[in-house]
């Protein structure tokens, strides 16, 4: 008998992501939709599946009280209503550096490049902001017909894989410093996600299509683009962006109070009506769902719990209040929940999100039902570039300016480690974009409150580094619990 060719094994990718193992972040309700439950018999349900080793955010959601719990009791100056609304400027560009990389994480790759490609990114968009547009002139021909080269490359490379949003993103790079368009905050803002794309675009196609492992392939842009930065800036050197209005307050500037209340109704009003509508619109239909009251509780939580967040924030935090008003959200937070809400969707709605959980839990499956497997490996990195370039931005706008430090030191080991300690796991097919927020946290706290109490960088970096080695003990463990479990 002769043997099936691999590619009629399985018939769709469908067939495929039945074969694989189930990632957590994506599929762990779809019991609900063959089994009616009681809100008791959920209640019972969930605190199985953590029997089971499905944990997911919930101990990082554990850690990060203690956490606040503990600060709260050393320090008075913890838990204010202006440090706490400082913790999300300080964390942001870590947090949203490890939004990108659970992409990467969830094929069980590693993108150690990620933390000064977020450098290179916000380095172009300030040399172009203060040269107003004349790159020309201050990296010099040679060095600007190989940035115009490298531009060039990463587009043709995205091209041939296919991935026509890197090679789009990368031709309006290409076009915006070739053409030297005048400075203009948002145009700059663009062009540094269109070089932090490109940056992905190649690394994704030495992954992929080479092969080389992307340890090694990170390893080495790792040190490419800490010299890349060192010839832009220049050793010692500092680039201002305080003076652009809207630079400067992206992570220093708030919201209005009544822009406040607006996002709130966007925010929590928008999450209630989708979520409510889709329950009821499935019960007349008459398919399975969660129970009625679980729902329910779960939308009103939310909306309460923001609605009171919302107000807090509205309140004047300034020390100084009758010469200083500091007041409404910070800007950073309705980006962050973009970016937190599109990557969700990206990852649980559609079927590029089922391709990469599918690839993530078992490459060979994958492959043998259909899925272009390189175009997938090549995307995250595309996708993990460009969203730590917007990382990028806003840690360069919280400090006004850009260093040849720019996303270096411990900003890639701290994203890496916001995206496992908040459940993302490095085996690959088990993550959330979310837990690059819930892990960035609690980074953002223990950084924090160590600061407030005056404790060295020292122990700063060791006391991190002890949360990091407890989530990924977690994740070992839960994994192996779930493994046990499934026998």
């Amino acid at each position: 008998m002769t043997e099936t060719p691999a590619k009629h094994e399985v018939g769709t990718p469908a067939d495929a992501l039945a074969q694989t193992q189930a990632p957590t972040g994506a599929i762990s309700d779809f019991g609900i939709d063959t089994t009616s439950m009681s809100p008791g018999e959920a209640v019972r349900d969930y605190f199985a599946r953590l029997r089971a080793g499905e944990l997911g955010a919930l101990p990082s959601l554990f850690g990060l009280l203690v956490l606040v719990i503990l600060f709260s009791a050393l320090s008075d100056n913890f838990f204010t209503l202006a440090n706490i609304a400082n913790v999300f400027p300080q964390g942001a560009g870590v947090i949203i550096i490890a939004m990108g990389i659970v992409f990467v994480l969830l094929l069980g790759e590693i993108d150690l490049a990620a933390g000064v490609a977020s450098g290179v990114a916000a380095s172009v968009m300030a040399l172009h902001y203060v040269q107003n547009g004349n790159l020309l002139g201050n990296m010099g021909t040679g060095v600007f017909i190989t940035f115009i080269g490298v531009l060039a490359l990463a587009m043709l490379l995205s091209a041939y894989q296919r991935i026509w949003a890197g090679a789009a993103l990368s031709l309006v790079g290409l076009l915006l410093v070739a053409i030297g368009v005048p400075a203009n905050a948002w145009l700059e803002i663009l062009l540094a996600i269109c070089v932090g794309t490109a940056i992905g675009c190649i690394t994704g196609f030495l992954v992929s299509k080479i092969g080389m492992p992307s340890f090694v392939v990170t390893l080495a842009l790792f040190i490419v683009w800490q010299g890349v930065l060192l010839q832009f800036i220049g050793e010692g050197g500092t680039i201002g962006i305080s003076n652009s209005d809207v630079l400067y307050k992206i992570a220093n500037g708030n919201l209005n109070i009544l822009g406040s209340w607006i996002f709130f109704l966007l925010a929590a009003g928008g999450f209630a009506v989708i979520t409510l509508t889709s329950h009821f619109k499935r019960l007349q239909r008459g398919l399975v769902v969660q129970p009625t009251a679980l729902v329910m509780v779960k939308v009103g939580a939310l909306v309460v719990l923001s609605a009171i967040g919302t107000w807090l924030l509205t309140i004047n935090r300034s020390p100084n209040k009758a010469v200083v008003t500091i007041e409404g959200v910070p800007y950073v937070i309705p980006i962050m929940l973009v970016l937190l809400v599109a990557g969700t969707y990206v990852l649980n709605r559609t079927r590029y999100g089922r391709y990469v959980y599918a690839v993530g839990g078992n490459k060979e499956a994958a492959r043998r039902a259909g899925i272009d497997v390189p175009k997938i490996r090549a995307s995250v990195f595309v996708i993990g570039s460009a969203i730590a370039a917007i990382g990028g931005i806003v840690a360069a706008s919280k400090v006004g300016s850009v260093s040849p430090q720019s996303g270096g030191l411990n900003t890639l080991l701290f994203a890496v480690g916001s995206a496992v300690i908040g459940g993302t796991s490095l085996f690959g097919g088990k993550g959330r974009v979310s837990d690059a927020v819930v892990g960035g946290l609690v980074i953002a706290v223990v950084i924090n409150g160590l600061g407030l109490l005056k404790q060295p960088a020292a122990v700063v970096n060791i006391i991190t580094g002890l949360v990091l080695l407890l989530a990924a003990t977690v994740d070992a463990l839960s994994r192996r619990r779930a493994a046990a479990s499934a026998r």
